[in-house]
């Protein structure tokens, strides 16, 4: 068992939402999913970045409402046993945060199912009257910035640091921690990851860090 307190952070997008992502649940709420998923193929090869995929995003949800967003999160296919890991990680002493790229009034809805902190992109509120400020949407980077500012408020080092995610987004989070948790990922965490899960239960894959 490990004899200190630990961070684990957690990515959102194919990792918690198996298979899917924030932006592909809320667009099918708005009937723009063939849209999204044009600009998820030019986040994954063409090399968009993640401000102009926000304000790009922002045009499809020009009439989203909060409804919309909570049926979104509700409806989203996520891995089972996400309650039942970060209630295990707090009464263990340790700390649990979900760091992502999607829109913070999403992210945030994770905070109801037990996590101590949940960072998002900063979007302007529901309903839009607001364009997106570029400088508010994370970016791979600023992953990593955020996991520094939770390892002080927490009192714990990166070295006490395990990371959980799935794409490109996370590969400069999975180089900076000692423990990483490659989720159902793709080919940009090969050789990153000290640990590899495929399925459907995130209570598996915590169990493969969980006493080291």
């Amino acid at each position: 068992m490990a004899s200190v307190r630990r961070l684990h952070l957690f990515d959102l997008d194919g990792t918690l939402i198996h298979g899917s992502a924030a932006a592909v649940e809320i667009s099918r709420q708005l009937g723009v999913g063939a849209e999204i998923a044009e600009l998820e193929r030019e986040f994954r090869s063409l090399g968009l970045t993640p401000d102009e995929f926000a304000v790009r995003a922002r045009e499809l949800w020009a009439e989203l409402t909060i409804a919309q967003v909570a049926a979104a999160f509700e409806g989203a296919p996520w891995l089972l046993g996400i309650r039942e890991v970060w209630a295990d990680i707090r009464t263990r002493g340790d700390y649990c945060a979900v760091i992502s790229l999607s829109p913070d009034f999403f992210v945030a809805r994770l905070l109801e199912w037990g996590v101590h902190a949940a960072h998002g992109s900063r979007w302007p509120v529901l309903p839009f009257t607001e364009p997106v400020d570029r400088a508010g949407i994370l970016n791979p980077a600023a992953k990593v910035k955020i996991a520094n500012r939770l390892c002080a408020e927490f009192g714990v080092g990166l070295d006490d640091c395990v990371a959980y995610g799935d794409s490109m987004s996370d590969a400069e989070i999975f180089a900076t921690v000692p423990r990483a948790v490659a989720v159902n990922a793709d080919h940009h965490l090969s050789g990153l990851a000290t640990h590899t899960y495929r399925g459907g239960d995130l209570r598996e894959a915590y169990e493969l860090v969980r006493l080291q």
